[in-house]
């Protein structure tokens, strides 16, 4: 029985997996696609990561404001009074005011 050759199209989608990456994860096709997952699995852990420091940053913002005119004694205080009065602003939000507008903070 006579071989049956190949075609490009298989060699099409191992090719169109394998850019731009070196030794092994560029030449065999498990090893590509274990990369892959990986890379999503990375992926999906650092967006999530991202949301976790960037929270930290706003807070540790607002916190430093509060705390160097002496409103608030701690962040939690100011939090649960914002609470209370049944504000609409995030701490996204509070942390630009308090860059940009120290002033504006400290009337809210």
């Amino acid at each position: 029985m006579t071989r049956v050759r190949r075609g490009y199209i298989a060699r099409k989608r191992r090719k169109k997996s394998c850019l731009s990456r070196q030794g092994a994860h560029s030449k065999l096709t498990r090893t590509i696609a274990q990369q892959k997952r990986r890379a999503l699995v990375s992926a999906q852990r650092d967006r999530d990561r991202k949301k976790r420091d960037f929270r930290r940053l706003w807070i540790t913002r607002i916190n430093a404001v509060i705390r160097k005119k002496g409103i608030y004694s701690s962040y939690s205080k100011f939090i649960n009074d914002l609470r209370k009065r049944q504000s609409l602003l995030n701490r996204k939000i509070l942390a630009q005011i308090a860059i940009l507008n120290r002033n504006c903070l400290y009337m809210i």
